[in-house]
């Protein structure tokens, strides 16, 4: 007995499309960084914008707030260390527990940031209504509230 094979129409699944749309802004996005003379990365740039907006987050809840898993986190946070950006404090009350401080640089170059992040979005918007762009907000929040509201386990195993 031949077993189906499922059929998938890549070009008509919204997966590769959020993917490439991902790389391009991504892309441009370091370019715009690089113009601005900023030496900083997508993943570091949302990390500076996080802490901006609470400084003194532990690790763990950044990992979770910017999806990374702890060793990636750690990784990325000793490089931004290294650029004078942030800095570690280890917990007085639990050991293995670091909160992360914006340092001064680290809040100059993210407030410098926002001229290239604008240039990026002035880019991604044109020629999009305010409609349209927030009927793709909507509906990427439902993309993403399927993958949060999805369990896995439950899937058949063919």
């Amino acid at each position: 007995m031949k077993s189906e094979q499922p059929t998938v129409d890549f070009e008509k699944s919204l997966g590769p499309w959020i993917g490439r749309t991902s790389k391009i802004t991504d892309y441009h996005l370091q370019e715009a960084m690089q113009r601005h003379g900023l030496d900083l990365s997508k993943e570091q740039m949302i990390v500076l914008k996080k802490l901006q907006v609470q400084d003194g987050m532990n690790q763990n809840e950044l990992a979770q707030l910017i999806y990374r898993d702890k060793s990636s986190l750690a990784r990325l946070l000793s490089k931004m260390e290294k650029k004078d950006f942030i800095l570690r404090k280890q917990s007085k009350h639990d050991k293995r527990i670091n909160a992360v401080y914006l340092t001064e640089k680290g809040r100059l170059t993210f407030e410098n940031s926002l001229a290239a992040i604008e240039e990026v979005i002035a880019i991604m918007e044109k020629n999009i209504s305010k409609k349209e762009k927030q009927i793709v907000i909507e509906i990427l929040k439902k993309v993403q509230n399927n993958f949060t509201n999805h369990n896995l386990a439950q899937l058949p195993i063919k």
